[in-house]
């Protein structure tokens, strides 16, 4: 993937691609690449020899990184992190599913690495969505859409049991009844 471009243009004056071996092993450890060719590497790839274990890349070119790439030891993409407020800090993750679109996204809503939601997709399509709004490690919230992506229930846990005992289930029209669960 990288390796393709192995060299940066002539009268370039800088380096394209900058590897970095282990002094002791002589093993790739780091792979910098400079897409633009503006002298900053925006893509920072950590290796294991040939094996890739994870990419960094700050897209804005502001000097934080806002994406991450986590591979398996086959090099399967496991997941793909982000930063959505632009911290440096993973707080969104991406996991594929085996046609490569998005199969489940979750979020941390305070960036402490804390999953507070989790959306599943079957198709492109958001298909249910599990959250814990209070931040104590239980589900309190649970989301499901219907074939064409629209919300078709909620359901709460209000009386902190683990489990739903309210639901709200909106009709075709936007109509929405609430239900009481036992």
């Amino acid at each position: 993937m990288l390796t393709s471009c192995n060299r940066a243009p002539a009268n370039s004056g800088s380096k394209q691609i900058e590897p970095v071996y282990d002094k002791q092993t002589g093993k790739l450890q780091v792979l910098r690449y400079d897409r633009d060719k503006n002298g900053t590497a925006e893509t920072i790839s950590y290796m294991d020899g040939s094996r890739i274990l994870r990419i960094e890349i700050d897209e804005n070119e502001d000097g934080t990184v806002d994406r991450w790439e986590h591979y398996d030891a086959g090099q399967k993409l496991l997941k793909v992190g982000t930063s959505r407020t632009g911290n440096g800090k993973e707080d969104s993750w991406s996991y594929p599913a085996a046609d490569g679109s998005v199969a489940k996204v979750e979020t941390s809503a305070n960036s402490d690495g804390k999953v507070t939601r989790t959306e599943y997709y079957e198709k492109a399509a958001l298909v249910r969505a599990e959250e814990d709004g209070d931040g104590d490690g239980v589900l309190d919230k649970w989301e499901t859409y219907s074939g064409a992506g629209q919300l078709a229930s909620v359901a709460f846990d209000t009386s902190h049991r683990g489990t739903p005992d309210r639901r709200l289930v909106y009709g075709a029209g936007g109509d929405a009844r609430v239900e009481t669960i036992p």
